[in-house]
């Protein structure tokens, strides 16, 4: 492939009704003159793994979280031998990435460093482990406790009598930077495991890969499967709901289709038996629906709810497992098949390597075994309650701002940058103080509606799915495992862009070979529409699709490696998958004929 393959980042240009886009964004995040030599030799790829839309100036906050994050735990405490951290840059409203190599000559210092620290938490991974999750889950309380309300008229009597010493006020400004903060420090825990996470299961992939020629991903991915995870707990929570209703005589009302949850649930309410059922479903939400609708990774963007706001999305998969379990159907997930397949598989491998290999490759797939139930549970705790958790907050911030004249309405805030957000909180606050009106309202009016047209322009930008040379090598154990980007892949894209439309390639992420009918969803809502035996055809998923690949015969998704969330849960569930392909979204259209080869990676429009 030739280094002019795709285009350099200064030479796209602005959609038509975007100009000036620039200013929605920090000014580090940007491509700029003072960097050109150093950005346009490298190799970017369009990060649709988080952020598959425009993004909104507050919600730039996300990618921030794990640009530091990821960079300093890769290159500052780790010592990760070949790769420092993922560098970002938003174009047109998208967020771009490109992994940062470590200079060769660093390498074996690095790798020595790197062995002795990695070793630490390999050894204690279980202890560590536990601690995590206090330390997180101490985070969460701590931004749960946090609540924004419109300032009072005047300071209730007790912050006299109970010599509080601090205003309202103060605490909307204090508190609103303690949300911030907390998110960030959460973000640092994130990646307190995850990179030596996917590092160990790199090894066990490369360790296959020299002593099997010819080995397939998947079936190095099949090795570290079948492991009872809490990510799963949501949809095994809809199954059991769904056994319950017909346990206790309600499952024709709940079936009833005319009515949505909250009629449901009124209805259900006059009946004992309907009652207990409500309130096990109100009692099951918290935690267990705390589950983000993003169209792929979750908690990217502040516009995307969760399944206890909206219950109708989960209430769809209760009703599906419920005509299932009605007509005689096991609908649990069958981990055993897994775990068998699994052992077979390993042992078969195993047995194909000398005796004297066999302590190495013992102890390889121990360890990635070992990891891999944190890079899932992660996701859980960080990617969902965490930052469900935080835009909540953020909203209800929103909100109070609109209720106190600040703001034409909620959704404007998020129009702002961050660091803009702090700034018109102290106008707010200052204009509450002195008892004047801040300036705000319409200082923020004219650049909120100039930022909206932008948005939308932007909306109808097609990114490619690269930009700059293509790499010589990637080897950053994230960029491999969970975005799926190497050279074979970008060579695969080149040819997508080149071949006749019939063809897409991408990561044979779960065996088998499936034709069928396309179905093209962008987001978790849709979910509804999709007819037994049908292709997935998306973005990415997230565990908030989890009840839909009980349906489908296959899935293709824009975005993923090996180790995302579509590859593992296809497996658990024994339906082909290609990931990675770039554009399937854009490419595939409902109702085409398609065959999905999981085993080659390998994408055909019949049609």
């Amino acid at each position: 492939m030739s280094d002019n393959k795709f285009p350099s980042p200064f030479e796209i240009e602005t959609p038509p009704g975007a100009e000036g886009w620039q200013k929605m964004y920090n000014w580090y995040h940007l491509f700029g003159e003072e960097r050109r030599e150093l950005d346009e030799n490298r190799f970017w790829f369009a990060d649709r793994l988080h952020h598959p839309d425009v993004m909104h100036p507050y919600d730039e906050i996300q990618c921030e979280c794990w640009w530091q994050a990821l960079g300093a735990f890769n290159t500052r405490i780790f010592a990760m031998p070949p790769a420092h951290g993922v560098d970002q840059r938003i174009l047109n409203g998208r967020l771009f990435i490109t992994a940062v190599a470590a200079p060769a000559e660093d390498i074996p210092a690095r790798a020595e460093e790197f062995a002795g620290r990695a070793s630490h938490y390999y050894e204690n991974w279980e202890s560590i482990y536990i601690g995590w999750k206090a330390k997180v889950t101490a985070k969460l309380h701590e931004i749960r406790a946090i609540e924004f309300a419109p300032l009072p008229n005047l300071e209730p009597v007790e912050t006299v009598e109970q010599h509080v010493g601090h205003s309202a006020g103060f605490r909307m400004v204090r508190d609103f930077e303690r949300l911030v903060t907390t998110m960030y420090e959460t973000y640092q825990y994130h990646f307190e495991m995850l990179n030596i996470g996917y590092a160990a299961y790199l090894n066990f992939f490369q360790l296959c890969k020299s002593a099997f020629p010819g080995i397939g991903d998947q079936s190095i991915a099949q090795m570290v499967g079948g492991l009872q995870v809490d990510l799963y707990r949501p949809d095994d929570e809809l199954r059991r709901l769904a056994k319950e209703a017909e346990r206790l005589g309600i499952a024709e009302t709940v079936l009833d289709g005319s009515m949505n949850v909250e009629q449901l649930f009124e209805r259900l309410s006059d009946d004992p038996n309907g009652k207990a059922w409500v309130a096990d479903w109100n009692a099951t939400s918290d935690p267990w629906f705390v589950i983000n609708t993003d169209p792929g990774h979750p908690g990217g963007y502040h516009t995307y709810d969760t399944w206890a706001d909206i219950p109708d999305i989960p209430m769809v998969s209760v009703r599906e497992y419920l005509r299932r379990f009605r007509g005689g159907q096991n609908i649990d997930r069958d981990t055993a098949g897994v775990l068998r397949e699994r052992d077979r598989i390993t042992a078969e491998y195993r047995d194909l390597m000398s005796t004297e290999d066999h302590a190495a490759f013992d102890q390889a797939v121990a360890l990635a075994r070992l990891v891999f139930r944190y890079i899932e549970e992660h996701v859980l705790y960080i990617e969902h309650w965490m930052w469900a958790t935080f835009w909540r907050k953020s909203k209800q911030l929103a909100r109070t701002m609109a209720a106190m004249g600040y703001f034409d309405e909620a959704e404007d805030m998020f129009f702002l940058r961050r660091g803009e957000v702090t700034e018109a909180i102290y106008d707010l606050v200052v204009g509450w103080s002195v008892g004047t009106a801040p300036r705000g309202p319409g200082y923020w009016r004219p650049i909120i509606e100039e930022r909206k047209g932008i948005f939308e322009a932007l909306k109808a930008w097609e990114p490619p799915p690269a930009l700059g040379p293509p790499p010589e090598e990637v080897n950053e154990p994230l960029t491999v495992m969970l975005w799926g980007i190497n050279s074979d892949l970008v060579r695969e894209w080149g040819q997508n862009d080149e071949g006749d439309g019939k063809t897409l390639r991408g990561v044979g992420a779960s065996t088998g070979v499936v034709e069928g009918r396309a179905r093209v969803l962008k987001h978790v809502s849709e979910m509804s529409s999709v007819q037994s035996g049908e292709i997935l055809v998306c973005p990415a998923t997230s565990p908030a699709w989890a009840p839909i690949f009980t349906r489908i015969a296959a899935t293709v998704s824009d975005v993923g490696g090996i180790m995302s969330h579509t590859a593992i849960v296809c497996r658990e569930y024994g339906i082909p998958a290609v990931v990675g392909t770039g554009n399937a979204v854009a490419t595939i259209t409902t109702g085409q004929r398609l065959r999905v080869d999981g085993n080659s990676g390998v994408v055909t429009l019949l049609d």
